[in-house]
């Protein structure tokens, strides 16, 4: 569920902070605002290990609700392969990378305006 206007920005910075802090690599953010009435962000990132990419997932989860915005969905936390963290105005995939390349996300997302984050 979206929230009000001005949220998704500070929901996207929030978990692009903790994404840095835990040096996650390869970090997209694919702007949909306006594009798509699920989601206004959708953040790609790499971890180098099932270790990593769990640990990313846990401190991006922790950091959603310790701000606020409650508990996200989540799926794939326990193999760590490919998690999908749903926050409603944020959509975060964290991969490891050879995951990452096979299913090339980006490349799906074609159209929409993506940038480094």
């Amino acid at each position: 569920m979206k929230g009000p206007a001005g949220q998704s920005e500070a929901l996207e910075a929030l978990i692009l902070g903790v994404l840095d802090d835990d040096k996650a690599e390869d970090v997209v953010s694919i702007d949909l605002t306006g594009k798509s009435p699920v989601t206004d962000f959708v953040l790609i990132a790499s971890g180098r290990s099932n270790r990593h990419v769990g640990a990313i997932a846990d401190h991006v989860l922790r950091a959603i609700k310790e701000a606020g915005y409650g508990p996200a969905k989540v799926e794939g936390l326990q193999a760590a392969d490919w998690v999908l963290i749903d926050a409603g105005d944020v959509i975060v995939h964290l991969f490891r990378p050879e995951v990452r390349a096979f299913y090339d996300l980006e490349k799906m997302w074609g159209g929409a305006p993506e940038t480094a984050a």
